[in-house]
């Protein structure tokens, strides 16, 4: 009951508090607090203590942000002034709050957070601590970490749907197909997920591909042997018809159910009358390359794309790395500054 008294007085001067002093007396008996609570293992008080600290923190926080701002607090060295006149008042610095430049940064980085974004990460916080998800302490730079990996990754969704403003006479795609092996505990090793973020068939049948293709246009899209339905599919939703195909003949053999693979699949699919090319021109349809990087496809197929149509603007979809010289490139894999200038897509 003592230690409740204690905590439940540390919530009224922390209420009261007028100046970084008050505050910092509100910190060091909740941090007292939170040691009597562990060695108690009562975890909620420990919680709770902890709460009232982070609250105190942000409080101290916001005082240092006034006096910075009405020019009466200064974390360096202040001018010295050797005579008061009217009116006048002498900066003080951290030392003569006694506290440290990390504790100012913390309580300063507290305070910056709008207040609804605090309050929901203290109350995300309490709950997971409380749940003994996690430690009884309270790691900003782990939450400001987290916060921003989730704009990173925003950002990258929306690069990953977002599609280019421009027309192509050719596209190339490499969809990210999402197989599902007979076993997820025992085959995901050896599924696309395990490489990289796939996406289910219908995501990749509404992107709106047909909004970059020109009214005559050529498709190349690559699929492997057990999406051959659904890679048929998406070209249809894509406006295309399908025409011809290629087969890469790999020089390692790979994984099956039925066979070993040692091929993969383009298709060629047409939307308008993109020109065919002239008799004794055309390239066999069986080609042999090395495998490289997982899903990695191999530059003579582009290649051949280029000496089909030299001189219609090219796109590849799901490139892996920098797009290759003469060509648009799109994907979660394309280099940030080398990405075809994109808009947010319709679909």
């Amino acid at each position: 009951m003592l230690e409740l008294s204690k905590y439940d007085a540390a919530c009224r001067a922390l209420a009261e508090a007028r100046n970084v002093d008050d505050l910092k007396d509100v910190i060091n008996k909740m941090d007292a607090l939170k040691e009597y609570a562990r060695r108690a293992k009562n975890r909620e008080l420990e919680v709770n203590a902890v709460e009232v600290r982070l609250k105190a923190e942000r409080r101290c926080g916001e005082l240092l942000a006034e006096l910075r701002a009405t020019g009466q607090f200064c974390e360096g060295r202040p001018e010295k002034i050797t005579v008061l006149s009217e009116g006048q008042f002498s900066r003080v610095t951290l030392a003569d709050l006694d506290a440290s430049r990390n504790f100012s940064s913390r309580c300063q980085k507290l305070a910056a957070l709008p207040t609804g974004r605090f309050t929901h990460m203290l109350n995300d916080w309490r709950g997971r601590a409380l749940a003994k998800a996690e430690p009884v302490t309270f790691d900003l730079f782990v939450h400001e970490k987290a916060d921003n990996r989730a704009k990173r990754e925003a950002e990258l969704g929306q690069r990953i749907l977002a599609l280019p403003r421009k027309k192509y006479g050719v596209i190339v795609a490499d969809p990210e197909w999402r197989f599902e092996p007979w076993s997820r505990a025992t085959g995901m090793d050896r599924a696309a997920d395990d490489h990289y973020p796939t996406s289910p068939l219908e995501t990749i049948k509404t992107r709106d591909v047909a909004s970059i293709a020109a009214d005559d246009c050529a498709l190349f899209l690559w699929a492997t042997q057990p999406m051959l339905p659904q890679a048929l599919e998406v070209m249809e939703a894509w406006t295309f018809d399908y025409k011809s195909h290629w087969i890469w003949a790999k020089d390692r053999i790979g994984l099956g159910y039925w066979n070993r693979n040692k091929h993969e699949i383009l298709l060629f699919g047409t939307r308008g009358n993109p020109p065919c090319p002239a008799p004794g021109e055309q390239w066999d349809s069986l080609m042999e390359a090395p495998r490289r990087g997982h899903s990695e496809k191999p530059e003579i197929f582009l290649e051949m794309v280029e000496a089909y149509f030299p001189t219609l603007p090219k796109i590849e979809l799901n490139r892996r790395g920098p797009p290759r010289r003469g060509w648009d490139a799109w994907g979660a894999e394309v280099p940030r500054k080398q990405v075809a200038h994109a808009a947010q897509c319709r679909a």
